[in-house]
């Protein structure tokens, strides 16, 4: 039976795509206009905080999107399986931005805790579906794939930033975070109706050999789970009620040491206790490289939504003839790029796997860092004329997101596949969570680092923007200078 396809890749890639495409929407519709709300005066409608503690809390909520990552991989492997995994967080992602729709305080942060909650289930799963899509296709098609997987979510992107922003900044902050659950409940509809064309992918939950064995890991694993919503709703339930305060800024710094030794630990685990082949460790050991390379790229790159959020609102030029244009709308940039490039750079890399000339994939990890690294120069020398009193032009920031969108293209969509191909088969939502836990920690970097280009710090504005150039750019040297070593770590595709 000829096997049925869209746009050349497994038909199931499209529910994939679509499903994705609106929860990003949502994602980052909320995101683009989450830092602008909180900073906002009360009286029109914000929260009233100030910069460090609103980046901080970005950092804890984006970086918290990620770190559940793990366990919401867990859950699939053991307990639900990756598709049910799906579902279920998209109903608490909708739930959780209509929350945060009702104009009171206790529910803007009870909609981002049932987000958060939400997209550590959806977020690894929907990822590692795309790859069983594939089966045994590790080469440029599975790639490419993931290419136009990521093409779809940047189309939610851009359309969420803009519909969200504009309605967020010009109507009202809470019609924004409305639209938002609107249509990542679209996202779940067209889920549910076109999940036939999936298969068997994501219906497995993982066993072992020992049946004893899984039956316990299960019982504990729901335990866990209930115990986790039973320390959740108590959580909040003190918050609310005012009988415990929360320091946004230390918890985030405490979640960086926090993610580090967890993730540590869990690599430990996995290569010394997790019945591995050597060839398994090594590669388990090449994902631990990738979290680095991951945390220190999301860090630059997740100041999209904070810092130059920020820098587009108080320091850019956005009048157009006459009207003044939201300043969430220039985070748009970002995925407009990635629309246009997805498809070039997903053609590119399978025509230079033809010809034997694809980069490995250490070797994309780095060009990706050197740009990342390259957009905060360019930033650097914009601060130049701010800390003069000026206004600069909105090019200045489109620049910058165009070397950070070359470098996602080199590091993330490549990052996504390199995992679900490097990954033990029982452990490929677990190792897809790390991915994500790498996501996490530079989330939670890049809040606390976003606090320091407040307005009460404008002088020091450059000396930061270079900091983090030198930082991201040389961590993208010292890996291209590790790239040999690294490519014996992969060992062969089918290497057992």
């Amino acid at each position: 039976m000829t096997e049925q396809t869209w746009a050349g890749h497994p038909r199931g890639l499209s529910t994939l795509f679509f499903t994705e495409m609106w929860e990003r929407f949502s994602y980052y519709g909320m995101r683009a206009i989450l830092v602008l709300a909180m900073v906002a005066t009360v009286e029109s409608g914000g929260l009233g905080l100030d910069d460090r503690t609103a980046t901080a809390v970005y950092g804890i909520y984006t970086a918290g999107v990620y770190l559940l990552a793990l366990p919401g991989g867990w859950i699939a492997d053991r307990l639900i399986g990756q598709r049910q995994a799906v579902w279920y967080g998209g109903i608490l992602i909708a739930a959780g931005h209509f929350t945060m729709a009702l104009p009171l305080e206790p529910t803007f942060f009870i909609g981002m805790l049932l987000i958060v909650l939400g997209t550590g289930l959806l977020k690894p799963n929907i990822s590692a579906m795309v790859g069983q899509l594939y089966h045994g296709d590790v080469g440029a098609r599975r790639d490419a794939g993931f290419s136009l997987f990521y093409m779809g979510i940047n189309i939610g992107s851009f359309f969420g930033q803009l519909i969200c922003g504009f309605l967020g900044e010009k109507v009202g902050w809470h019609y924004g975070f409305g639209a938002a659950g609107v249509f990542m409940a679209l996202g779940l509809i067209q889920y549910r109706m076109t999940g036939t064309h999936l298969g068997d992918a994501g219906l497995q939950i993982a066993s072992s050999d020992d049946a004893a064995r899984d039956a316990r890991e299960r019982r504990f694993g729901w335990m866990a789970v209930w115990t986790g919503i039973g320390a959740i709703i108590a959580l909040v339930v003190a918050t609310v009620g005012g009988l415990m305060t929360l320091d946004a800024v230390a918890i985030a710094s405490a979640g960086v040491y926090v993610i580090v030794g967890g993730a540590a630990a869990f690599f430990i685990y996995v290569i010394a206790f997790g019945g591995l082949s050597g060839a398994e460790r090594k590669r388990v050991g090449m994902i631990a490289v990738f979290f680095v390379a991951a945390a220190v790229f999301w860090s630059g790159f997740e100041q999209a939504g904070s810092s130059f959020n920020l820098f587009a609102e108080r320091y850019t030029d956005r009048v157009i003839f006459g009207w003044e244009m939201p300043a969430s709308w220039l985070q748009s940039v970002n995925p407009m790029f990635i629309i246009v490039l997805s498809p070039l750079f997903a053609a590119m890399w399978v025509n230079l796997g033809r010809r034997q000339l694809d980069p490995s994939i250490p070797a994309k990890f780095s060009l990706g860092l050197i740009q990342m690294g390259l957009g905060f120069l360019v930033l650097y020398f914009a601060s130049l004329y701010v800390v003069q009193g000026e206004q600069v032009l909105p090019t200045w920031l489109c620049l910058t997101y165009l070397l950070h969108t070359t470098g996602e293209l080199c590091l993330s969509p490549v990052g996504l596949s390199a995992v679900t191909k490097l990954a033990p088969k029982r452990y490929v939502g677990q190792m897809m969570g790390t991915w994500f836990m790498g996501a996490s920690l530079g989330n939670l970097i890049g809040g606390l680092i976003a606090g320091h280009f407040g307005e009460d710090s404008v002088a020091e504005m450059p000396a930061r923007f270079m900091t983090v150039f030198v930082t991201t750019a040389g961590f993208g040297v010292v890996l291209a200078l590790l790239i040999a070593p690294l490519k014996r770590l992969q060992g062969a595709p089918d290497e057992a």
